[in-house]
């Protein structure tokens, strides 16, 4: 029996002993029945007299709620939400913090706004088993009605940052802990999001709690606001290794085929492949240099599989180097290390040294070496020993120097995403070519299958306003908000100047210089009245 749960009959009777005086050798249902006035035994002496106001209004709805301190009620859901901006950003903003409190006894949770909780993080086993027992975890409702007084309860039901000590939470279940949980404000709407709760043990302290709390959730709305205003934080390296099957990106699509650029690319990467060189692709990312060794092993060896694993976080490097001795002793496998600046030079090291063993063990028993190899964004930013291993080097230009690539790429996507063929007018077509996709073939993809989705004939307004601007400055929402209204009507048919600013509410003149400020150009306009 854990060091919280000894006490929780002898808390049991002295609530019921504080409920108007009754005989606490009573059920918790048999003082419920005998006291009719809930809210005036309550408050009346004893346990919860002694709490301050906010916590005794918690304790009174907790009973209207039919709990009882004996009981909870946290109803478990199927699925949580990963993909929300609340959980990305909050999961992050947590993940930092765990860092922070490495070996302390804390655990961090961010709820949605109905007390979901969306992810539970800890470097503390006994906390988290014992947040298992009274399943204070993933997947379940934590909020008032479900577990009675607590820190993320109360702080969704009076949008206030709020700490809940021990005996402070009305189910004796969840005395053994402390508890402080803070609003994260939708930045946007200001509506509540969810809570960040930090919770640790009841005889821990709990001074610094509430501020850390409230200091995590600022943080959260911050990132919130970041993401949802465009701009992207550089994600951390995951590290993970995955199969990339021939089939999932076709380079020898004869209806729509690539430039002859790319294809002499490919060609090069292929003979420096098969002769048993390691090749480096090297560009900006997005660009497309796994694909480009994806398709160039492909033309070699159809059916051998591909795996390709990114650079990890700093603190998963030892584990990510063991997952290279088993893959590396496999037959028919391709192995590239995507961004292979990132990794720290001792782990480069190690991994240069398991590359060199591989290929020497395999030297008599292979007629070549097992292939691989790396992308970075530059040679030079390889780090040393790997890039000793390297024998040719590939440049892959980003998207906005092959505009001949653009359209087979748009029209590929659309067919894969769609599962038959899409077709694009000239306008879309104008749009998408002259555009520079300072994300390359990543930010063509998403864009395409946006566009994609609204229609099987993409027009210009089915694109997205940023493939028609090119602003230097970061826009406020406000000011994004207006740009896409104006990318709207200017790609409308037949759209004049005249027509649009009229739509608008605005003068020709104004129109023009919303237009120059926001960098709009709708490739092929006439702008005439």
């Amino acid at each position: 029996m854990s060091h919280f749960e000894t006490s929780g009959r002898a808390r049991t009777a002295a609530w019921a002993t504080s409920v108007a005086g009754v005989d606490a050798t009573k059920r918790p249902a048999e003082v419920e029945v005998d006291n009719a006035h809930t809210d005036v035994s309550l408050t009346a002496g004893g346990e919860a007299a002694a709490l301050p106001a906010r916590l005794r209004a918690s304790w009174q709805r907790s009973q209207t709620y039919g709990l009882t301190p004996e009981e909870m009620r946290p109803v478990f859901t199927g699925s949580v939400d990963t993909g929300s901006l609340l959980y990305e950003c909050g999961h992050e903003v947590l993940r930092g913090l765990r860092d922070t409190l490495a070996n302390e006894p804390v655990s961090l949770m961010i709820t949605d706004h109905e007390g979901l909780v969306l992810c539970r993080l800890s470097d503390d086993a006994a906390i988290d088993r014992s947040l298992d027992r009274v399943h204070l975890a993933p997947g379940f409702y934590f909020a008032e009605s479900n577990a009675g007084t607590n820190g993320l309860g109360l702080a969704l039901a009076d949008r206030a940052p709020s700490l809940v000590r021990a005996d402070e939470h009305f189910c004796t279940g969840l005395r053994g802990y402390t508890c402080a949980a803070a609003p994260v404000l939708d930045p946007v709407s200001g509506e509540i999001a969810g809570t960040v709760n930090l919770t640790t043990w009841s005889d821990s302290s709990s001074q610094l709690l509430l501020a850390l709390a409230q200091a995590t959730a600022g943080s959260t709305t911050a990132l919130m606001l970041a993401r949802g205003s465009g701009r992207r934080v550089r994600p951390l390296p995951r590290g993970e290794v995955f199969r990339v099957y021939a089939e999932a990106e076709p380079d020898d699509d004869t209806e729509h085929p690539l430039s002859a650029a790319w294809t002499r690319r490919v060609t090069t990467a292929r003979t420096a492949l098969a002769e048993g060189r390691v090749v480096a692709a090297v560009g900006e990312p997005g660009a497309g240099r796994t694909a480009l060794i994806s398709a160039a092993r492909r033309r070699i060896a159809p059916r051998e599989r591909v795996l390709v694993a990114r650079a990890p976080a700093p603190e998963a490097v030892r584990a990510w180097l063991t997952l290279w001795t088993p893959e590396l002793a496999k037959d028919a496998t391709c192995v590239i290390v995507c961004g292979a600046e990132a990794l720290p030079a001792w782990a480069a090291a190690e991994l240069a040294g398991l590359f060199a063993r591989a290929r020497r063990t395999a030297g008599g028993l292979r007629p070549r070496p097992q292939p691989f190899a790396l992308t970075a964004s530059d040679y030079s930013a390889i780090p040393p020993e790997l890039a000793a291993l390297v024998d040719t080097v590939i440049e892959v230009p980003p998207l906005r120097d092959r505009p001949d690539d653009v359209l087979p790429l748009a029209q590929r996507i659309a067919r894969r995403h769609r599962g038959h063929e899409v077709t694009f007018t000239p306008a879309a077509v104008r749009a998408l070519t002259s555009y520079a996709w300072p994300e390359n073939v990543r930010q063509l993809r998403r864009v395409v299958r946006e566009a994609a989705s609204r229609a099987d004939v993409v027009e210009a307004r089915h694109l997205p306003p940023e493939v028609f601007t090119c602003a230097g400055h970061r826009l406020s929402r406000l000011q994004e908000l207006e740009r896409d209204e104006i990318v709207r009507c200017l790609t409308e048919p037949g759209m004049t100047m005249a027509r649009a600013a009229a739509h608008l509410g605005m003068s020709r003149a104004t129109l023009y210089r919303r237009t120059a400020r926001y960098g709009i150009d709708i490739p092929g306009r006439v702008h005439r009245s």
